[in-house]
């Protein structure tokens, strides 16, 4: 399967809900007039992130998501996906979630919703207060392959990936919106440490790795944007600029994803030896 998948970095406004989705209808057409078969967005794009105490005002829920984009997919000539996090309205609070929708024809199909494993409550982050934590792995079938998909923290926990490559992953979609933090170097070192997280991931386990990070200035803290695509083996395919937004887009051959599980076998291994590893973790005493 050869496909191209875009990262779009950009700045929502804040809690305008509906020009955030009409801003990403615009990015997704432009990016599939370009080629892209796959767009993937950043975490919290129909908002921004810093909601706190007014996400409850801004959450959707999944099909009011997908009723939006649906008034909106005519303008797409071509068919393509869409990944995309949102704020998932529930009857408590609300989840960061992230949506897996498939437009063909002018028709809005949803395929997944993750919602987010880990929502961070420490340092410059408060999302425990006002969002619930989710669940179940993120894995979702599409046309273009399995795919797996994390949220921000949720890529800083290897194991999610690790979890998600052994359910059959070929790429791991990440939407983040990763406020800069520490400055001593070029980028940003929380910047630095999401490329090393996903070179670490995409190269252990033989699977493309694509972030979209979010970009612009919210409650005072600069996001970082540095979107990227690791192919199988590790290597940067591309990225876009810091701060400021953008698209940039990878030519993806999922038959390299064979190629490199070939060439290192570290995830076969790891299915061989993953009833053992059950078995150490019900022995783990916490």
């Amino acid at each position: 399967m050869k496909f191209t998948v875009a990262s779009a970095q950009f700045t929502p406004t804040k809690g305008a809900v509906e020009s955030n989705l009409d801003r990403i209808v615009d990015i997704a057409t432009e990016a599939s007039k370009a080629g892209a078969d796959l767009v993937v967005f950043p975490e919290a794009c129909t908002t921004g992130y810093i909601l706190e105490g007014g996400v409850n005002d801004c959450a959707l829920w999944p099909n009011q998501l997908v009723e939006f984009l649906g008034a909106r997919a005519k303008v797409f000539d071509r068919p393509v996906d869409l990944a995309l996090g949102f704020y998932e309205q529930t009857l408590g609070q609300p989840y960061n979630s992230a949506a897996y929708l498939s437009i063909t024809d002018g028709e809005v199909q949803l395929l997944n919703v993750y919602r987010k494993v880990f929502p961070p409550t420490y340092h410059v982050f408060d999302e425990e207060r006002f969002h619930s934590a989710g669940s179940d792995l993120g894995l979702v079938q599409t046309k273009l392959g399995t795919l797996g998909v994390l949220i921000c923290e949720d890529v800083w926990h290897s194991i999610l990936g690790s979890l998600l490559a052994i359910a059959g992953a070929e790429m791991i979609l990440v939407h983040s919106a990763s406020p800069g933090r520490g400055f001593a170097d070029a980028k940003p070192q929380n910047l630095l440490r999401y490329e090393r997280m996903l070179q670490s991931m995409s190269e252990e386990h033989g699977l493309y790795a694509v972030i979209s990070m979010l970009t612009g200035f919210e409650g005072g803290k600069g996001m970082t944007g540095g979107s990227m695509i690791f192919d199988p083996s590790g290597d940067l395919m591309c990225q876009a600029p810091l701060m400021e937004e953008a698209l940039v887009m990878a030519d993806i051959d999922l038959d390299q994803v064979r190629i490199a599980r070939q060439r290192s076998p570290l995830l076969s291994d790891l299915r061989g030896k993953w009833a053992e590893i059950i078995r150490m973790v019900e022995k783990t005493k916490w």
